[in-house]
């Protein structure tokens, strides 16, 4: 069987998302320290797979919408156990929950990050 590991978003503040994540979603963070060859990166997840928040120090927001970019990033969707639990968490922290819906075999909703990165929320229970 084939698993997604990781995947790598270009934030502001490496640190400011891994926190946040880590407030939302009750990550850890798994590992943090300079980019491959540039910039500060911090892994944040659990034990089998985590989001790794990198930055140069000199991020620009794209002025391309990601839908309509190939290979961008349109979303990182997360499964959890509670979903009314976890929409709270995020209402709290002052971000606002979108596009909700039920639907076979779960629930969801979306939300974007301070630095605009949109994240799915998903129940199956």
């Amino acid at each position: 069987m084939t698993r997604l590991e990781h995947v790598n978003v270009t934030v502001p503040d490496p640190a400011a998302s891994a926190a946040l994540l880590c407030r939302l979603f009750g990550w850890r963070i798994r590992w943090q320290g300079p980019g491959m060859t540039t910039g500060r990166t911090v892994h944040v997840g659990g034990d089998d797979s985590y989001v790794a928040l990198f930055t140069y120090g000199d991020a620009r927001p794209s002025s391309e919408e990601s839908y309509r970019t190939i290979a961008g990033l349109n979303h990182i969707a997360v499964v959890v156990d509670d979903l009314d639990a976890t929409e709270a968490r995020v209402k709290a922290e002052g971000l606002t929950p979108v596009n909700h819906a039920d639907y076979a075999p779960g629930r969801r909703f979306y939300f974007d990050t301070p630095e605009g990165l949109e994240i799915e929320v998903v129940a199956y229970s």
